[in-house]
């Protein structure tokens, strides 16, 4: 992981919904935020934890949260990803991989002995003055809506 820690703020960005607007971090001050960063839309890992947060969002956004997935696909493919999987929340992309570089989630992988670049599948936890209170690191998906889910019920 990167530098990035808990009890400090987090970075500010900008980046391409899902809907086409341009929205930032700071357009959410005052929400507790689910930032996940998750490797590709519509592989197997990332619809089980999509559709687990999908399962899981009235209990999240009942705690004043907003959940927020960030990938380094483009629009069109968040668009169907999310009407494939009737997914409630926004995807973010972030095609030059600037935003998962800034929070340490853009790392070295390892496939069938070939290495390349991808996003390692971590969870900010944001408060609502923009501090990140909790990072899930080498998250399992089908757990992990739940895991967030109980952790933002200690959130005042």
């Amino acid at each position: 992981m990167g530098l990035i820690q808990t009890n400090q703020p987090a970075p500010d960005f900008s980046l391409q919904a899902s809907t086409g607007q341009d929205v930032s971090l700071a357009d959410f001050r005052g929400k507790n935020i689910v930032l996940y960063f998750y490797p590709k839309d519509d592989t197997p890992g990332c619809t089980i934890e999509a559709c687990g947060f999908r399962d899981g969002f009235q209990k999240i956004e009942s705690t004043g949260t907003l959940i927020l997935g960030v990938s380094p696909d483009d629009e069109a493919s968040h668009k169907k990803f999310i009407q494939k999987y009737n997914l409630p929340f926004l995807l973010l992309s972030d095609p030059e991989s600037k935003v998962c570089e800034r929070y340490g989630v853009w790392v070295e992988k390892t496939m069938y002995g070939r290495k390349y670049m991808g996003v390692a599948r971590t969870t900010f936890i944001i408060d609502r003055n923009g501090t990140i209170v909790r990072i899930f690191e080498k998250v399992k998906p089908e757990e992990h809506a739940d895991e967030v889910a109980a952790f933002l019920k200690t959130l005042s």
